[in-house]
């Protein structure tokens, strides 16, 4: 094990203690509608997609098919593009079998944590790998737990456990947001979902399991103007030579 996986794998435990309680309201949940441990475990090891995962399950329990929760799904998680071309600069010289594992184990936690690491200059796709196996360790364990004690806790609704992954994604918001183009869009993706929440309750009938991604995309196309102009520290920071390129002769 390299030093540089040992350091990557350090600097994933944060997101690793952030993923157990996370990944355990996953498991609570797919418990309580009927999902075998084997499948819970399956979607969180293939999938690790922590909105997606739980838009699909809702949408699936709701009668809608997999076809449906897989669409639903790949919606939200279609920010993970924006990540990935904001990273491939860098990466564009690893081989394609680590790059492959580091799509895979990209989210929101991960690419915050890489890019911290990128302007500190001592990223590595070793690195990188360490703290996506950490952040996949912590989903599984987590839907592990969540689904071995899911049947003694009854209606999970009760703790707020579907509260958990909103409750995540606010921390990240007010953790991560920069400047003020990036709290305009948080605060309108937030106002839109009340307001579809308001007009449901007044009898226009919106899907609850599409809040999300309508709010993602208008967000989304908000900031697509907002952000037409500027660019981000890192952006800037390769456009100064500052941040080397990750090359392949450091991994292996």
């Amino acid at each position: 094990m390299s030093t540089e996986f040992k350091r990557g794998l350090k600097l994933g435990i944060p997101i690793f203690l952030g993923y157990v309680p996370v990944g355990t309201a996953f498991g609570i949940l797919a418990n309580q509608y009927g999902f075998s441990l084997l499948a819970a475990l399956i979607c969180s090891a293939t999938a690790l997609a922590g909105a997606g995962q739980f838009i699909a399950l809702a949408v699936m329990v709701g009668g809608g098919s997999a076809i449906m929760a897989l669409i639903a799904s790949g919606v939200v998680n279609l920010r993970y593009v924006l990540f990935s071309a904001t990273l491939s600069p860098y990466l564009s010289n690893v081989r394609l079998r680590p790059l492959s594992w580091l799509a895979y184990t990209l989210t929101d936690e991960s690419f915050a944590i890489n890019t911290a690491d990128l302007r500190a200059g001592t990223a590595t796709s070793r690195s990188m790998a360490g703290v996506g196996v950490i952040s996949w360790i912590g989903w599984i364990f987590g839907t592990a737990l969540g689904w071995a004690f899911g049947s003694w806790i009854g209606d999970p609704t009760r703790f707020g456990i579907d509260f958990a992954m909103a409750a995540m994604f606010s921390a990240l918001f007010v953790a991560l947001a920069e400047n003020p183009h990036q709290v305009l869009c948080g605060i309108i993706a937030g106002a839109l979902v009340c307001a579809m929440w308001v007009a449901s309750a007044m009898g226009i009938a919106i899907d609850a399991n599409w809040f999300i991604i309508i709010a993602s995309l208008f967000a989304a196309t908000i900031a697509l103007f907002l952000f037409k102009d500027d660019k981000t520290d890192l952006e800037m920071s390769a456009h100064d030579d500052a941040l080397p390129m990750i090359e392949t002769s450091d991994h292996g």
